[in-house]
């Protein structure tokens, strides 16, 4: 096996196609404060836009292989990306709060399903290197949703009335990036005569199903909480709440981009679970942490813990499927679209009727329970190639 890989063309090109979708989901966390000031709203309706993001997931999912079949990985990136773009344009001058949650809804299919080819092409482009591939992408893929953080917050404190106008970047981006990426494109596709990818899946496979859906849990309960409970142990102003997505999206970043050198040595399951390892111990550290400064640093460590489970347990769901990664990738988003529509809300309501801090002991229970998903699913027996 190869030490290293070429980051070509097709590399940048999927890179830059997932990091545009996640610019968006970036800006999303700030601009749901600012929604609900805009629109008047509880804090429940205003919770529904994050809702409306896992039903996209689910249903981009359902159709995901159906779409592949027809229109080939590429085409349907762009289909996806155009699709987002609507979706994008809906949020920033469509004012009521219905129509921000139907675009909502679109923009988040679109983004699943750029997500959802992306790691799949990336995977068969890149075989032999597959997994460092992949997490690399999605290293680059952080960058876009920290930078989506950033823009938006910092729009919103220059021209509060028009804080959503900085989410346009992206359709602009999108069309230089079609423009002038189109030729790192494999070639044209012709539907396979068997029809879209179907049938039943594995034990192996559905076990890793359950371990990316515990994962995706853990990652989101974290990611949208973690700013209360720092606000909550050390008292600090809501404004920690950037520093705690600079730090935790900065560990998850730092992780994907170098675990694959870092951990080239082991498989993918022993890096799985040195991931959940990390990830158990650091939360651990700083659910118990009342400083500041070791909060943020054991909040980084957390999101290295994290950072290789995404890409790794996608991996895995695709060699469990015997040949049908269009179809396992179809899964995978189903499982993601209802753990970031129910995780962060079950957190919430256990916060409301428990406080933060005891709620928050839900995650290494889920930490935990994904590490027993992996354990009883080895995939050693797949191959170097498969995984």
């Amino acid at each position: 096996m190869p030490k290293t890989f070429q980051r070509n063309g097709q590399f940048w090109l999927l890179a830059l196609q997932v990091a545009t979708v996640n610019f968006f989901t970036g800006g999303f966390g700030p601009s749901q404060a600012l929604l609900r000031e805009d629109q008047g709203t509880s804090l429940g309706i205003a919770g529904l836009h994050g809702t409306a993001l896992g039903v996209a997931a689910i249903i981009a999912g359902s159709f995901n292989s159906k779409l592949v079949h027809r229109y080939g990985r590429s085409n349907t990136t762009w289909i996806g990306l155009t699709v987002f773009s609507i979706g994008i344009a809906f949020f920033v001058f469509a004012p009521p709060v219905q129509l921000t949650l139907l675009a909502t809804l679109i923009a988040g299919f679109g983004t699943s399903v750029v997500i959802n080819n992306v790691n799949t092409a990336g995977s068969h482009a890149f075989a032999e290197r597959s997994h460092t591939a992949v997490a690399q992408l999605n290293a680059i893929a952080i960058a876009g949703f920290v930078t989506g953080n950033f823009i938006v917050g910092t729009t919103a404190n220059i021209v509060r009335d028009q804080w959503r106008l900085g989410l346009l970047i992206t359709i602009p981006f999108i069309l230089v990036l079609f423009i002038k990426g189109r030729k790192f494109e494999p070639d044209s596709h012709t539907p396979d005569e068997s029809g879209p990818q179907r049938g039943k899946l594995s034990k192996g496979f559905w076990f890793s199903f359950a371990g990316f859906f515990l994962s995706i849990c853990a990652e989101f309960a974290t990611s949208f909480w973690s700013a209360s409970l720092i606000s909550n142990r050390t008292d600090a102003s809501a404004a920690i709440s950037t520093l705690a997505v600079i730090a935790f999206g900065g560990g998850v970043g730092a992780g994907r981009w170098y675990a694959g050198r870092l951990l080239k040595r082991f498989h993918a399951d022993e890096q799985l679970k040195m991931a959940l390892c990390l990830q158990f111990i650091a939360f651990w550290l700083f659910w118990s942490s009342h400083n500041l400064v070791l909060c943020l640093i054991t909040l980084f460590m957390v999101g290295l813990g994290i950072a290789v489970q995404f890409p790794l347990f996608t991996l895995r769901m695709v060699a469990f499927s015997e040949g049908r990664p269009d179809l396992a990738i179809g899964k995978s988003s189903i499982a993601a679209g209802i753990a970031i529509a129910s995780s962060p809300l079950l957190l919430g309501i256990l916060g409301d009727n428990f406080g933060i801090s005891r709620a928050y002991i839900m995650v290494p229970v889920l930490i935990a329970l994904c590490l027993t998903m992996v354990l009883f699913s080895s995939s050693k027996h797949l191959g170097a190639n498969n995984i």
